[in-house]
């Protein structure tokens, strides 16, 4: 096997495994078609493996190309965490790109005020806000920075706890007009309740309140976050939101504050090989001030 494969050939796989054609992969990669055709055979005879199958409905990754993804995958994030590095190296002071990842909710309703103020400080930082409720791995380098609900394990994360986030009940004023304010934790059984479609840690947690908080008991299903704040906020039910962001919201009423309430932890973490690079510190900083450490 040729050891000196260039990394070209593992993007256009990583592209191809993505979009499911040579046409679909040369499109997001904005080159050629015949190149992206060159680059998987090559990669293929250098490996000595078939990556895909041609179907009616395009290309078909082998179980050979499945059991590789994840090491290509890692070999794209080190080379883009290589690329924002070499960016912040490349002159004095704040600059470069950091690549944050955070929660739905949190990144869209927490985060961009602090990232304006940061980037008032440092007009030459550009910020990469990663959305997912999947927890990054930065170890991989998949991030630089997340904003995590649960203790990192890994030793060579630098963590920082913050406040911990009051997650409680919410309804919209019009949802309860029409059905009414329930006085206890039995009577939710008998409302529209909004909840995940997938088990989630969060939805362990909240058994310790209530047992019956099951997937069953969700008339309304999303696993996003954002999902299901939209649901809360066109009064299709009661669901669970952060008790602050509710609270800008006069519309959102608290239902049960008294015998339902979840406090989730919050992390700041950074890859400590990181400590040295001025604008991921700069942004860890931030971050941890801002959202109370």
């Amino acid at each position: 096997m040729d050891n000196k494969l260039g990394w070209d050939l593992y993007r256009s796989f990583l592209s191809v495994l993505a979009e499911g054609s040579l046409s679909g992969a040369a499109r997001a990669l904005g080159i050629a078609q015949p190149t992206v055709g060159r680059h998987i055979a090559a990669l293929e005879k250098a490996l000595g493996v078939a990556l895909f199958t041609r179907m009616q409905t395009g290309l078909m990754p082998t179980e050979a190309a499945l059991s590789l993804r994840g090491h290509a995958e890692t070999m794209s994030s080190a080379a883009a965490a290589l690329q924002r590095a070499a960016e912040g190296c490349s002159g004095e002071g704040v600059q470069g790109t950091v690549r944050v990842s955070a929660s739905e909710v949190v990144g869209v309703e927490l985060l961009p005020p602090i990232i304006a103020a940061l980037r008032q400080a440092h007009p030459r930082l550009r910020v990469e806000l990663v959305l997912t409720n999947r927890v990054q791995d930065l170890l991989r380098r998949e991030a630089d920075i997340a904003v995590r609900m649960t203790q990192p394990q890994q030793d060579l994360l630098i963590a920082r706890r913050v406040r911990s986030l009051a997650v409680g009940l919410h309804a919209h004023h019009s949802y309860l007009v029409q059905h009414g304010m329930p006085q206890t934790m039995a009577e939710l059984g008998r409302h529209a309740l909004i909840g995940f479609d997938q088990e989630t840690p969060f939805i362990r947690a909240a058994r310790s309140a209530w047992p019956s908080w099951t997937r069953e008991a969700f008339a309304l299903r999303s696993d996003s976050d954002l999902g299901q704040l939209a649901l809360i906020r066109a009064g299709c039910g009661i669901g669970a939101c952060q008790v602050a962001l509710a609270q800008r919201e006069p519309s959102l009423i608290r239902v049960l504050p008294q015998q339902f309430e979840l406090q989730l932890q919050t992390w700041i973490t950074m890859h400590e090989d990181l400590r040295g690079n001025a604008a991921c510190r700069a942004t860890f900083d931030a971050l941890v001030k801002a959202l109370g450490g």
